[in-house]
């Protein structure tokens, strides 16, 4: 498969001082992730940031299996990492959220914690192919709230998971795909899913620059939160 395509850009967006998402954009190696520091917690940007330097840093020339071996010891090396270093600073978590997308030999491989997303857009549908771990998400599974009332909801910015967390395993979800001709992914944090509804995405996405029009159109609304789009095109 000809390599990949990809565009990211990250920023603080409107009103945050400070950016504490994080990526990585290594097409190089077929990687690609987002990492967004747990929002209130102390030090954010220090886990996004340890996740995302230590995911760009892993070898070339790995065959996929051993790739994602290497990505799961590395996630759990900086989540053993993060919590000592909140017990040091006598903070109760320095945590982020994590999506990691790996393309190899026509198939892709997506890993998550938290509610930062990864998306598949193909034949002009746009399909979410991780699932949050969030508050709002498993009272949607309970049936207790609708997804409408989800993004509406008072405590939509509450997480389950989280790499760093004291109480996550740091383990990451996965799910596997056959990648087709065309394909294009796009890895965010919850910055932008919040602002814009997957309509105006499925658009975007057909932009020169498809994240650049992804984060300028979610700073043009408001943008409270820091924002960051990764934005992987599979060649036709």
């Amino acid at each position: 498969m000809t390599q990949a395509r990809s565009f990211a850009v990250t920023h603080r967006g409107t009103v945050r001082d400070h950016n504490e998402d994080n990526l990585v954009n290594a097409p190089a190696l077929g990687l690609w992730a987002v990492a967004d520091g747990a929002g209130g917690h102390a030090a954010g940007e220090v886990a996004s940031g340890m996740l995302a330097e230590a995911l760009a840093e892993l070898p070339a020339g790995l065959g996929p299996e051993e790739t994602l071996s290497r990505i799961r010891t590395t996630v759990a090396d900086v989540h053993a990492t993060l919590r000592a270093e909140a017990a040091r600073r006598g903070d109760s978590m320095i945590a982020s959220t994590l999506v990691v997308l790996l393309l190899r030999g026509g198939h892709f491989a997506a890993l998550w914690a938290g509610d930062s997303r990864i998306y598949l857009f193909r034949d002009g549908e746009l399909t979410q192919i991780t699932r949050d771990h969030s508050l709002v998400q498993s009272l949607v599974d309970q049936g207790l709230i609708s997804a409408a009332d989800a993004e509406r909801h008072p405590q939509a910015n509450v997480i389950t998971r989280a790499i760093g967390a004291p109480d996550d395993s740091g383990e990451l979800d996965k799910v596997l795909g056959a990648v087709a001709p065309g394909d294009s992914f796009l890895l965010c944090s919850d910055g932008l899913t919040k602002v814009l509804d997957e309509a105006v995405i499925a658009t975007l996405l057909h932009a020169p620059d498809p994240a650049t029009a992804l984060v300028r159109a979610t700073l043009e609304k408001g943008a409270r939160d820091n924002v960051t789009a990764v934005v992987v095109q599979v060649p036709k």
